[in-house]
């Protein structure tokens, strides 16, 4: 069958009868083959149908990399629901304003991950118990389920899962021959230059034309052990992770939280094959002191990118680590995930300073401010057009014709420049968003938290380099009259407030802020300011 007419359940089933006694998932003591895994999926499926989940009801998942993830994901899609990924770490107010916006009856939790109680983070923000509901300002919220841990006034994953018996087997199959490629199949929520997170919809034939594609060029194989150390919440962790090894009949193998000694044990354990990541996976493996302990020599395959990448880092991960495959790419949620990847047989050089060529089936060019593509090797803002592009952000058609033009072209927001053999090299970010360990920050959210705090009356948040994580975020504040905030407090105040790789990693208390004629901030003026303080 072409990929074009699958959806997500369907191929699950595909890969079923492709790969059979296969590994699919292997999780702690937990280990589940294809068959096994289409099987836990229908049970899943059965119970979403049973708890009222109706095509195009949005249901979230707001948890680390566990293998009860998938089986939600792919069961709730398999009722014709519609996925909603909260980032693990998020706060409270954050995660409420998601919940919020997408309407999700129904959020699929854990009792607590590196400290964070999720359910109490909600409540505590939001206001406990209404009736009927179990955040009073959440009214579509109707249950949350819990895959492990405890929480008052949820329902235990098992217990959700038995509640499916009341649906047939045969109720469920025609509920998921019912979805089609065109459906909706998950909605990925991420920030903009406005502040607030705007919902990225995909499609399943999206997802899927772009992941064949993804997973053919980086080479996954039937049979390879994938570490998804990537966050399932991310496009990278979700599509390029999980979605692709059940595509390709790759082990899943989920790593709940980045810990460079863990990630050395488990690729020497278990053998891994393959393991992208952020390059600052990559430098902190390189830079172990211990690393010479550990067996990596099946490591085979790593994808990494979404920062500065040295060109020394890629000789030495093939050198030191014997790393055969190195590849790159670019993508944006609104892409799918996925816009241009290097090739296998790229020199180190292409990889390193480059995102490498468009996939198939996509156009990408780079443009100036009238829309017209400039000459190769000229900057210009990167537009994207193809089967890749989302939809539109969910119930926002200003923001979506913001995003993309009558031509069908997405605006990216990216400074890019393309040479002579296609190869895109990103240089800049017109939205002065930044990435912070190969997580996208934008300073526009950042300064709408910081707002809250009693003592802020003004704030701009800029990245600034940083050795390790490629870049951090750098704030400058204006107390408000009669308060005395100190760098520490607020830096403090953030870390309990937003996501911790949110939090500006440095604070500057300022009497005033640079502005133009018009009133805006003057942000290169602050990087000025940032460097004159480095020096």
């Amino acid at each position: 069958m072409d990929i074009r007419e699958k959806t997500i359940p369907r191929l699950v089933q595909d890969s079923a009868q492709r790969f059979g006694d296969r590994p699919a998932i292997e999780d702690g003591g937990t280990k589940l083959t294809f068959a096994d895994l289409a099987l836990a999926c229908d049970r899943a499926a059965r119970a979403f149908c049973a708890a009222g989940i109706q095509p195009g009801d949005r249901v979230a998942i707001w948890a680390p990399n566990i293998y009860e993830w998938v089986l939600a994901a792919v069961g709730l899609q398999s009722a014709g629901g519609v996925l909603v990924p909260l980032n693990t770490r998020m706060k409270g107010n954050e995660a409420g304003y998601i919940l919020a916006r997408s309407g999700a009856r129904i959020l699929c939790t854990v009792g607590e991950f590196v400290g964070n109680r999720y359910v109490e983070l909600l409540r505590s923000a939001l206001g406990g118990t209404g009736a009927g509901r179990p955040i009073a300002e959440l009214p579509a919220l109707e249950r949350i389920v819990l895959f492990r841990g405890e929480a008052d006034g949820t329902t235990p994953w098992a217990d959700f899962v038995r509640s499916g018996t009341s649906v047939s087997a045969e109720e469920a199959q025609r509920r998921l021959a019912a979805v089609a490629p065109q459906d909706l199949a998950d909605i990925l929520f991420t920030s903009g230059t406005t502040g607030k997170p705007k919902g990225v919809m995909s499609t399943h034939e999206q997802n899927l034309r772009a992941f064949e594609a993804w997973s053919g060029i980086v080479g996954l194989r039937a049979g390879d052990r994938y570490l998804i150390v990537n966050p399932f919440f991310h496009s990278f962790g979700y599509k390029a992770g999980w979605l692709s090894c059940i595509m390709r009949g790759c082990t899943i193998l989920p790593q709940p939280a980045f810990d460079v000694d863990v990630v050395l044990q488990r690729v020497d354990r278990d053998r891994i094959s393959v393991m992208p990541g952020p390059p600052t996976l990559f430098q902190s493996i390189l830079a172990h002191p211990d690393r010479g302990k550990y067996n990596l020599s099946s490591l085979r395959l790593v994808v990494t990118g979404a920062a500065v990448i040295p060109v020394e880092m890629i000789h030495r991960m093939r050198g030191d680590l014997a790393i055969e495959t190195i590849i790159t790419g670019y993508g944006l949620t609104e892409t799918s995930g996925v816009v241009t990847m290097c090739r296998a047989d790229d020199d180190p050089e292409t990889i390193a300073t480059t995102s490498g060529r468009v996939i198939p089936g996509v156009e990408v060019r780079c443009v100036d401010k009238n829309g017209v593509e400039v000459p190769r090797g000229q900057p210009g803002e990167v537009v994207v057009r193809g089967y890749n592009v989302m939809k539109g952000y969910f119930d926002d058609p200003a923001a979506t014709a913001e995003t993309i033009d009558a031509d069908g072209w997405l605006h990216t927001g990216d400074i890019g420049v393309m040479d002579e053999r296609g190869n895109l090299r990103i240089t800049d970010r017109i939205k002065d968003m930044f990435i912070m360990g190969g997580f996208n920050c934008y300073p526009a959210e950042i300064e709408n938290l910081m707002l809250t705090h009693d003592a802020v009356a003004q704030v701009a948040v800029i990245g600034v380099p940083d050795e390790r994580m490629g870049e951090v975020g750098m704030a400058y504040v204006v107390p408000r009259p009669g308060t005395t905030p100190t760098p520490e407090s607020l830096i403090k105040w953030c870390r309990e407030n937003m996501a911790n790789y949110k939090v500006p990693r440095f604070v500057e208390v300022v009497d005033a802020l640079p502005m133009n004629a018009s009133g805006k901030v003057t942000k290169f003026v602050l990087r000025e300011w940032a460097d004159r303080r480095k020096s």
